[in-house]
């Protein structure tokens, strides 16, 4: 990681917080150039992303991505229910009301919270599940507007499809390719009424999504025993989606929850500076996390959710917060010892770049793993199917199966990982820092770390597209190379980069998909001298490749 800021871990100064009204004029305003590729729609791995400061995240582009969702959803006869959702980020907001003067003037059967308040993302895919189970036609979809845990300024919008999970670039493709054509024609086959108008359209209805999610946890989750247990549980939303919900939790399921910070504010003015001085939700950053890691010894368990809560942070008396590569370790070997209802032995799925701890984990319970490229659309399938009983991401993103081994969500649920650690403590008597260092005891104790490499464009081009045998050497940090691979051992897919490991560590080599750089990420079972050997080794490998590509 470069050089952590002076502002990193401390409130951000008045000075330096997203001018709000001045963003969402330019949201309304702005116009993107065609010409310039940034400011074209154009889909990642969680949907159009971007700031309305850059005309990346703008009205035309909602206008035109909502247009071609509503051509898309009648080109493959999906006519149930759109499940739409927001965070609480500023352009969220403004992005809600575009959108539903869009799919209001179309026709589309449209479900928005009965509040006009927040909704999380894994409460967007699971009404689409409910949904959808059992039927034969109709199909429900949905939308989570949400730039996740970025800054202030931006925007996102995500596209899932009836499988409730992120839609595959098959989707999104098609998506983005009409978007930019309607753009470029000046949006005159975009349909759209006043907002007011389409609040009261008959085909937009106000729906209760919280109850039915709140009401369906006590079939993934002990809730009982946590509740027996009288666990003091510390939970921060970090200002988002999920803040309405613990409430409900602690009402229906007797829990003893203190909610540390219950502000919401666009600004994100109460959090603190992520490593770069930047106000970024990341619940996995011990900045951005400093003030739930202060409170650390007033709570049995605590944990903080990203804005569309489909992240979590867990904070433990004994451990702090953790690094979400221990926590799914820990959180795999206590599901598949705790939960004899799911069928048979379903696989792990994990990404790319997470820990190889798992992997030990795994042989260790006598488990398989499926490693695939990073994105939670990998996991989509094997959830529904049940063939996969846990899937997770180092990004600390997961999901796992209902305790009777049927699907819960197809995207990413931090809500429940979270409410997990306070079940893993309640039934062991341990919190997730302990099981994990227990683990490690058998396993070993990884050193995992990411830093960052310039690149051009050239290069990140050349890296997507290598092939393993441009890897030159035949050792890495002084072991030998086991493997190299450009792509996922568990399907197959090129994952858009490099993949070299030995017996004790491992590298991978990813280009960033917004900047002039790219990723390593690393990690040694020996210690750290040693991973810093294995990513030092990683940037002359990779330079020795992209000078040869």
């Amino acid at each position: 990681m470069a050089d952590v800021s002076e502002f990193a871990g401390k409130l951000a100064d008045p000075s330096r917080l997203t001018n709000i009204p001045r963003l969402l004029t330019e949201y309304f305003t702005s116009r993107p150039d065609m010409a310039v590729p940034a400011q074209r729609v154009a889909f990642g791995t969680s949907g159009h992303r971007g700031t309305a400061f850059d005309s990346v995240f703008t009205e035309t582009h909602i206008l035109a991505i909502a247009q071609a969702i509503c051509l898309y959803r009648a080109k493959a006869g999906i006519d149930g229910p759109l499940f739409l959702g927001k965070d609480t980020h500023a352009l969220s907001e403004a992005a809600f009301a575009t959108a539903v003067e869009v799919f209001a003037a179309n026709g589309v059967e449209l479900v928005i919270d009965e509040t006009l308040g927040y909704t999380p993302t894994p409460v967007i895919s699971h009404a689409i599940l409910t949904y959808n189970k059992g039927r034969t036609a109709g199909f429900a979809d949905g939308i989570a507007i949400t730039p996740s845990h970025n800054p202030a300024e931006d925007g996102g919008f995500k596209y899932n499809p009836p499988n409730g999970g992120p839609a595959d670039t098959d989707v999104t493709g098609w998506m983005e390719k009409t978007a930019n054509a309607l753009i470029e024609d000046g949006l005159r086959d975009v349909k759209r009424i006043p907002l007011q108008r389409a609040m009261k359209a008959p085909n937009v209805r106000r729906y209760d999504f919280t109850t039915p999610y709140v009401a369906d946890l006590e079939n993934v989750l002990d809730l009982e025993a946590i509740r027996a247990a009288g666990l003091r549980i510390g939970v921060d939303p970090l200002g988002g989606a999920g803040l309405p919900y613990w409430a409900p939790i602690a009402e229906r399921y007797r829990l003893d929850i203190t909610v540390v910070n219950e502000t919401v504010d666009p600004t994100f003015r109460f959090m603190t500076a992520d490593w770069d001085g930047k106000l970024r939700m990341d619940c996995s950053s011990p900045w951005a996390m400093a003030p739930l890691i202060g409170l650390k010894d007033r709570f049995d368990i605590a944990f903080a959710n990203d804005p569309d809560a489909d992240r979590h942070g867990i904070v433990t008396p004994t451990a702090g917060l953790m690094n979400p590569n221990h926590y799914l370790t820990a959180s795999i070997a206590y599901l598949y010892t705790h939960r004899p209802g799911w069928k048979g032995t379903p696989a792990i799925g994990k990404t790319i770049v997470s820990s190889s701890s798992v992997d030990r984990v795994a042989a260790k319970l006598g488990l398989s793993v499926m490693e695939v490229p990073v994105g939670f659309k990998w996991f989509v399938d094997g959830l529904i199917a049940g063939d996969l009983g846990f899937v997770g991401e180092e990004s600390a993103g997961a999901s796992f199966l209902r305790k009777t081994g049927e699907v819960w969500t197809t995207d990413k649920d931090g809500l429940i990982p979270a409410l997990l650690a306070a079940e893993m403590t309640a039934i062991t008597g341990k919190d997730p820092g302990e099981l994990y260092a227990d683990l490690t005891r058998e396993i070993g104790a990884p050193i995992y770390a990411r830093v960052d490499a310039a690149a051009t464009p050239e290069q990140k081009a050349v890296l997507k597209k290598l092939s393993a045998d441009q890897i030159p050497g035949d050792t890495l940090a002084g072991e030998p190379i086991v493997d190299r691979l450009t792509h996922a051992p568990g399907n197959g897919a090129a994952f858009g980069g490099v993949k070299v490991t030995t017996e004790n560590g491992w590298f991978a080599a990813r280009p960033s998909g917004t900047e002039n750089v790219y990723k390593i990420y690393a990690e040694s079972f020996i210690d750290e001298e040693h991973l810093q050997r294995i990513q030092s080794e990683a940037k002359e490998i990779v330079s020795a490749a992209l000078g040869a590509g």
